[in-house]
């Protein structure tokens, strides 16, 4: 179960980021962190960048909507998206989770 945290009016989760993957993918979740592939280096934000772009498309939310809030220069993130309920965060994640990966 992917820990997803109420502040007040936004919610915050935790991504453990893998630059340089062969492909971009949400694989899934380990310890309530849910982990991330992005073929960007993390070099200049661009790891962060694709970080939150795969995020936004998955959670269908303008990237606007979220931020790195804790971790930019780490593997492991927290990410802020604002005027979001946790549940329907959690909801939304969950059901990217169970997709079909092709």
């Amino acid at each position: 179960m992917i820990l997803i945290r109420q502040e007040g009016a936004a919610a915050s989760f935790r991504v453990r980021l893998q630059p340089k993957a062969s492909r971009e993918a949400i694989v899934g979740e380990v310890d309530g962190v849910l982990r991330l592939r992005v073929t960007a280096p993390p070099v200049e934000g661009q790891a962060n960048e694709a970080c939150l772009r795969l995020l936004a498309k998955a959670l269908d939310l303008p990237v606007s909507r979220l931020g790195i809030v804790a971790g930019q220069q780490a593997r492991i993130k927290t990410i802020r998206v604002a005027d979001a309920s946790a549940d329907l965060l959690r909801t939304a994640l969950c059901n990217v989770l169970e997709r079909p990966h092709h």
